[in-house]
């Protein structure tokens, strides 16, 4: 049984979008990817399973982008841009949530983020590995 701090209230920046997540592994599963998308995106993803998330308002106003094995659906709000979360190529029963989308929550809270392999993926070479680690230091 998931502990009631595993649970979050989340938005998109201009807040048509509000949901609230149950996160499978709290904020300890914190990573990010070195695919070409998410290293342009940049963002920090915490899991929940696909039943974990209940949109509270908004979920029309989601848009859907796919790309090259169109495997991995990841979801924008259409008015402000923001990613709030996507569906996993390594692990379809998970949903990836943006942590900047989380009430409270920063990608700066986190010191160091493993980032797992994403150009050489998982699903295409049978391996999972941690492609470094992305570190912040405040000033």
């Amino acid at each position: 049984m998931s502990d009631s701090s595993d649970y979050h209230n989340g938005a998109c920046h201009c807040g048509a979008v509000t949901f609230r997540v149950l996160l499978s592994e709290g904020l300890d599963s914190a990573r990010r990817c070195s695919c070409s998308f998410c290293s342009m995106r940049g963002a920090v993803a915490v899991s929940a399973q696909l039943d974990g998330i209940a949109f509270l308002t908004g979920e029309d106003a989601l848009t859907l982008y796919q790309f090259n094995t169109k495997s991995a659906k990841h979801w924008f709000c259409k008015h402000c841009g923001i990613y709030t979360h996507h569906q996993r190529r390594s692990n379809p029963e998970q949903f990836g949530i943006n942590v900047a989308c989380l009430e409270g929550i920063s990608p700066f809270d986190f010191p160091e983020v493993p980032v797992h392999e994403g150009v050489n993926h998982p699903t295409d070479t049978g391996e999972s590995t941690v492609a470094g680690v992305l570190r912040y230091t405040p000033s």
